[in-house]
């Protein structure tokens, strides 16, 4: 009768050294790659990323959606005759990306999950932010007030809990998907 409180002890033990390894991998990673992007961020990388990654999807999507405002791409710049938007170094959505990476890799799971996982959440969180700096265009064009809301509370946390819901989808069927591999 005393083994299963003991099994179960040491069944809770695992999973906290679990859960510290993770937590523990996951900073690693993450104040890695913030190192190595604030080491790059007024190099051709960062340029290439606000430019061509952020600043030219966004100018096309807001052409497609309304012509009228003839958006070009100018640096780092959105630029209408009616409104001119800046995306600086923070804009880009790569802490964001930073943070779903670092958990992934950081997350007891096979490489090709990990892999696989990496793909569609970096692409969401990418996804989520290019949606952002076409709402702030329009915002910034058409309301002042709701642009700082936006920019600064409402944005960040959809693309934070955006990233967290899907990395809880991605662990699970992971998780699930390697135990059902050990089992066979």
């Amino acid at each position: 009768m005393q083994d299963a409180p003991r099994a179960q002890d040491s069944a809770i033990r695992a999973g906290y050294r679990r859960s510290l390894v993770f937590v523990a991998l996951f900073l690693v990673y993450f104040f890695a790659l913030q190192l190595g992007y604030s080491h790059a961020h007024d190099g051709a990388f960062a340029r290439f990323f606000i430019e061509t990654m952020t600043v030219k999807p966004s100018v096309w999507t807001i052409n497609l959606l309304t012509p009228q405002e003839a958006v070009t791409a100018q640096a780092h710049r959105l630029v209408s005759p009616q409104a001119r938007l800046s995306v600086l170094n923070g804009c880009e959505g790569v802490e964001a990306m930073f943070m779903l990476g670092a958990a992934i890799l950081a997350f007891a799971a096979s490489w090709r999950h990990k892999i696989m996982g990496a793909v569609l959440g970096l692409t969401l969180v990418y996804g989520l932010n290019q949606a952002r700096i076409v709402s702030l265009y329009y915002l910034w064009r058409f309301d002042r007030d709701g642009f700082n809301v936006l920019h600064g509370v409402i944005g960040p946390t959809l693309i934070i809990v955006g990233s967290s819901l899907f990395f809880l989808w991605w662990a699970q069927r992971a998780r699930g998907a390697d135990a059902r591999r050990a089992v066979a």
